[in-house]
């Protein structure tokens, strides 16, 4: 009978991501068949999973939400956490978020109950490109934007070639394919710059548009199926390292 990881089986009934998933089993939460479970435990379609003494089952349908952060709220699933973006949004379902957008950034994040999909978006092999629009402090020049398009050394790495656009004297487009921490604002501060607004515009075919802070909608059937057909290779990918 076919296995799989338990954080993989626990992210695939929307419950939470697999990162989610390893921090309930190290805190003991997670029971397969009666046991305290551990970290790389495989199981099948017939073990019996209690999260919190409550058992977990595969939802039939997911929710996909495209969800505009405003400024100040803090992409984390923690509710203990002051301006958490689970209370935020106040979604009548168990959702997260897929990635995150730091405090004083706001834009598109998403936000979905398929555990599932996190992983596969997140994994930086995939080179799903994030675009943002970036005001800084002082003008911009050519020698800025063509030293952030070509690789910054930041957290002892050189940030990968990227496309960036001047929009005016003081703010610039730009478009990544990584997720290093705090990566724009590192670039710039590196330059001597610093960041007044960050926004992210697009993440991979989803686009921001007319929402305003606040608000979400939900994918479109085709916007569904192009976030399934660019994740395709993450999905083989992954099931080949199991």
């Amino acid at each position: 009978m076919e296995t799989k990881r338990l954080n993989k089986a626990i992210s695939e009934t929307g419950f939470c991501s697999r990162r989610e998933a390893d921090r309930l089993i190290e805190a003991g939460k997670v029971v397969v068949n009666g046991k305290i479970a551990d970290l790389g435990l495989r199981v099948n379609q017939n073990d019996k999973i209690l999260i919190n003494g409550k058992p977990v089952s595969k939802k039939t349908k997911f929710v996909y939400l495209a969800f505009y952060k405003p400024v100040g709220i803090i992409s984390t699933t923690d509710t203990s956490i002051k301006n958490n973006i689970i209370d935020f949004i106040n979604y009548p379902e168990r959702i997260f978020p897929v990635g995150r957008l730091d405090k004083p950034s706001e834009g598109l994040i998403f936000m979905t109950s398929d555990g599932d999909i996190v992983n596969k978006i997140l994994r930086a092999k995939n080179n799903h490109e994030k675009e943002y629009i970036v005001t800084v402090n002082k003008k911009i020049n050519h020698k800025f934007i063509e030293k952030m398009s070509n690789g910054i050394p930041i957290l002892d790495t050189v940030t990968q070639k990227c496309r960036v656009k001047k929009l005016n004297h003081f703010t610039f487009n730009i478009i990544l394919t990584q997720g290093l921490n705090r990566q724009i604002r590192r670039m710039c501060e590196y330059l001597g710059y610093e960041v007044k607004i960050l926004k992210r515009i697009r993440i991979m075919n989803i686009k921001l548009a007319n929402l305003k802070p606040g608000q979400y909608r939900h994918f479109s059937k085709d916007e569904l199926y192009e976030i399934y057909r660019l994740v395709e290779d993450s999905s083989k990918t992954m099931e080949a390292s199991l």
